[in-house]
């Protein structure tokens, strides 16, 4: 398949309180916000990303993930990417220039996540403030200790981790890196999926919840382990709790810190992991007990760590579907048993 799609571009979170978690994003974790609309609406920008805007926080009822942006490979490639979504039977909206990109094509896919496709965007100009002294930048280094470079991923919530990396990489080209079955049991909990040589711009997890769409979180990039270290004493001098980490995937091989934004949304920031350029690669399956969520293996994942959103009262994510006698703590938690999390 020609290479559709070039990277993740964008995100589109909806907070109950765009306020507090436009001013967490600002002054705790240091993004730079670049518009606000007259609802609220809220554009802020890694220091490192390409683009306008990295983040788009809107206002909701409740914790969601509104879209996901990806940049298709060229003008050619939005066209094809939208005729192959439409081939499924899936429909679509094409929208004319919006929220600082041109010509688009959004669509919900069959697990309930809404994608967003378009080629023309603008490329970031920083003000002359901001601007660096390396010419490739688009900007200056943020002087926030916290600040990530650029955005990394999101991790969204499927009711079929197989059924959901088959479907985008047969319409959208997405390869499959790798997954994550159960020790004890033939159930698939998670999956890595990228555009690029990144070892995932999206990941999907095992989710048990009726409602279709939700999210476990989004992700950014920060340059080194030392910033990402740095970054977790800046954030809980600050007022924010540490949810998970810091610790190492072995799935991607990235060191990864996750905490809360006040409208509750989980973020990551994450650095490190491999580039893999194999374009007939053969996504190997992991175990927990192999280290798969934290390879040192020394630690159990958080309850809280299995919450993907928006809530869904009483069915916390991930993974009790397809439970089998014996197996339900496992499913829903699979990295809680000490030395797997």
């Amino acid at each position: 398949m020609t290479n559709l799609l070039a990277h993740l571009a964008h995100l589109e979170i909806a907070s109950p309180d765009v306020d507090a978690t436009a001013a967490f994003f600002e002054r705790q974790f240091g993004l730079r916000p670049v518009q606000r609309d007259e609802d609220g609406t809220t554009y802020l920008r890694c220091w490192g990303d390409y683009y306008p805007y990295s983040l788009v926080v809107s206002p909701g009822d409740e914790p969601a993930l509104v879209t996901m942006a990806w940049r298709t490979a060229s003008a050619d490639a939005l066209e094809e990417a939208a005729a192959r979504v439409q081939a499924r039977g899936v429909e679509g909206t094409w929208h004319d220039k919006r929220q600082g990109h041109g010509r688009s094509f959004r669509f919900t896919g069959p697990y309930g996540h809404t994608m967003e496709l378009y080629w023309d965007v603008p490329q970031h100009t920083a003000p002359a403030e901001l601007a660096s002294v390396f010419p490739d930048r688009p900007e200056r280094r943020s002087s926030h200790a916290a600040a990530p470079r650029f955005l990394d991923h999101v991790t969204i919530a499927a009711s079929d981790v197989k059924g959901f990396a088959a479907w985008y990489g047969e319409v959208l080209g997405f390869r499959t890196m790798a997954f994550t079955d159960l020790d004890h049991a033939d159930v698939t909990v998670f999956s890595v999926l990228t555009t690029n040589e990144k070892s995932h711009d999206l990941g999907v997890v095992l989710d048990s919840s009726q409602r279709p769409g939700r999210v476990n979180h989004i992700a950014f990039w920060t340059d080194s382990v030392q910033e990402l270290l740095v970054a977790a004493d800046v954030l809980m001098e600050n007022g924010a709790s540490i949810e998970y980490g810091p610790s190492v995937h072995g799935v991607g091989e990235q060191s990864f810190l996750y905490f809360r934004e006040p409208g509750g949304m989980r973020v990551e920031l994450n650095t490190g992991g491999y580039r893999n350029y194999v374009p007939d690669w053969q996504a190997n399956t992991w175990k927990p007990s192999l280290g798969s969520n934290s390879i040192y293996r020394n630690s159990a994942m958080p309850m809280s760590m299995t919450e993907s959103f928006p809530p869904d009262e009483g069915r916390p994510t991930a993974t009790e579907e397809g439970v089998l006698p014996g197996t339900e703590d496992a499913l829903l938690n699979p990295y809680a048993r000490h030395g797997q999390g």
